[in-house]
């Protein structure tokens, strides 16, 4: 069965929001610096400014979890920059039936996002890490890759983590982009 998620996000929170209500001070304190560190590059910014399709993007997440602190702030920045991509937080552990839903491999992960079109139909959904940190977590282990030259440091990692999430949001940009229902009724 299709979850429903225009309630889902109306439940959201905003980004700041969100934090007010979940934050402990040192958990607010991480997550104000990984959005400072998070800069959107020129060809990245003109990438962002091109959406033309709203997304709504729904994010479960944890203002305690690492993860959700490298790269939540990641898709604030997103958001600041094209008005259009609208993201509301729901907190993990309060919305236990959403966990199940959205559970990875038989785990309770997050950060998770679910992508939706204006009109709330699920696009995609993609959630834990970003290929560059499992790539590094992989190496980390002493599991060979195929190419370990791909594989960022530690030091490169929240500018790998921006464009891992920004291809993202482009690929479902752009499956909105071409999606005849919505060019039928945008007359594009």
């Amino acid at each position: 069965m299709t979850p429903n998620w225009k309630p889902r996000f109306a439940e959201g929170l905003e980004y700041n929001k969100f934090l007010d209500q979940y934050a402990s001070a040192g958990d607010r304190k991480r997550w104000e610096e990984s959005r400072a560190q998070v800069i959107l590059d020129e060809v990245q910014q003109r990438r962002l400014e091109s959406f033309v399709r709203e997304m709504k993007v729904l994010c479960l997440a944890g203002t305690w979890c690492g993860d959700c602190v490298d790269q939540a702030p990641v898709f604030q920045a997103f958001s600041e920059k094209n008005p259009r991509i609208q993201i509301r937080f729901l907190d993990r552990d309060d919305h236990s039936e959403i966990q199940e839903q959205l559970s990875i491999n038989g785990g309770h992960r997050v950060p998770i996002l679910v992508f939706l079109s204006e009109d709330y139909f699920e696009v995609s959904r993609l959630g834990d890490r970003t290929l560059s940190r499992y790539r590094q977590l992989v190496v980390r282990e002493g599991i060979p890759l195929l190419d370990e030259m791909t594989v960022g440091s530690e030091e490169d990692m929240p500018r790998l983590i921006v464009d891992d999430w920004l291809n993202e949001f482009e690929r479902a940009q752009l499956i909105l982009r071409l999606s005849p229902r919505l060019r039928e009724k945008h007359a594009d």
